[in-house]
């Protein structure tokens, strides 16, 4: 007699093609990759102060999918600049950042997850009230995480 089958409950799931990896290949983003003695970096078109945010910082966090160059790096490096740069125009923009944030965290690759909380650290520092502009959301961000709230540095 043999055990149930496992549920896969920590298999990784399929990546599909990300918003941000269609704009990105158009054109759309302004944006370019810049080499320089400390490795790559963003070179923006015109002043991140200046982008709307409510336009481009979703299509950033829907590119936490990515796993492959130069999608990723912009992505994360994206998010990481317009989030330094923010100020109070990030905390309107929550509610459209969830979808993008379950969707990385369901996709059970740990690297991906790494990344994304490591971005949601950087996204509750960023502005005032943010932290608790995220709590009503918790339902949705807090499941995958359960899962793996017990690896204990496997992560």
């Amino acid at each position: 007699v043999r055990g149930p089958p496992l549920a896969g409950a920590f298999k990784e799931r399929p990546t599909k093609p990300t918003a941000f990896r269609k704009f990105y290949e158009r054109g759309d983003f302004p944006i370019a990759l810049e080499h320089d003695t400390k490795g790559n970096k963003i070179a923006w078109k015109v002043e991140i102060e200046k982008l709307d945010y409510h336009y481009y910082l979703p299509l950033f966090f829907d590119g936490l999918c990515e796993m492959t160059f130069p999608y990723e790096f912009f992505a994360r490096q994206g998010i990481h600049d317009m989030l330094e740069h923010g100020g109070n125009k990030i905390l309107p923009v929550i509610p459209q950042l969830i979808i993008p944030i379950k969707n990385a965290l369901s996709l059970r690759n740990r690297q991906v997850i790494c990344i994304t909380l490591k971005v949601l650290q950087h996204l509750v520092v960023s502005a005032d009230m943010v932290g608790e502009a995220l709590v009503p959301y918790y339902r949705q961000i807090l499941p995958v995480l359960n899962i793996f709230k017990n690896m204990n540095g496997e992560l």
